[in-house]
């Protein structure tokens, strides 16, 4: 039984990790700050960038739409899942955003590590976007209940709070030795 809650919490977030993991591959460019200070601090951070952003995005999405026509309903039905998929991805990568502006008010540069919010992040993002889109469409009437509250119970977020910080470990390792990332954290 733990075993299909694991694979079930995984399976429903794929396209928030896929979105983040995306973001780097994908980034470089123009970023999404423009370079600029507020309150004589970057915004973001060079490693924010509008390709890595509007990128990860389009490939959380994509994954998402393959996965809804691999398990109909996984995301729900007609526009409503939809909206679901794409609040996925752009919840992880707006959730990165916001911890990388709180880490440039707190004085830590682009790339210094800050354990379990750099691991974290876009998974908060992603719950709450979805959760909040899952709101917005239920009391619409363009879903059947709120697809956040009947997806993920407890035990999925819980067991997502405990295996994201550790494959997102593993993976930024493999982005450092890559040459994806200047940091392995």
């Amino acid at each position: 039984m733990e075993w299909k809650i694991a694979l079930e919490a995984v399976w429903l977030i794929l396209p928030a990790y896929i979105a983040n993991s995306s973001a780097v591959i994908l980034g470089g460019g123009t970023p999404i700050d423009f370079g600029k200070n507020w309150k004589g601090k970057r915004i973001f951070g060079s490693s924010k960038t509008w390709r890595g952003f509007f990128g990860g995005i389009l490939a959380g999405t994509t994954a998402g739409i393959v996965m809804n026509a691999l398990i109909p309903g996984t995301f729900g039905n007609g526009i409503s899942s939809f909206l679901i998929i794409i609040s996925l991805p752009m919840g992880a990568l707006s959730g990165d955003l916001a911890e990388s502006f709180v880490k440039r008010r707190l004085d830590k540069k682009s790339g210094e590590k800050w354990i379990i919010a750099d691991q974290i992040d876009f998974l908060l993002g992603a719950f709450a976007l979805s959760f909040l889109f899952s709101i917005a469409l239920e009391h619409a009437g363009m879903a059947d209940g709120n697809w956040f509250l009947q997806s993920f119970s407890v035990w999925h977020i819980l067991f997502l709070l405990i295996l994201t910080p550790a494959l997102h470990y593993i993976t930024n390792i493999a982005g450092y030795l890559a040459g994806l990332k200047e940091v392995p954290w």
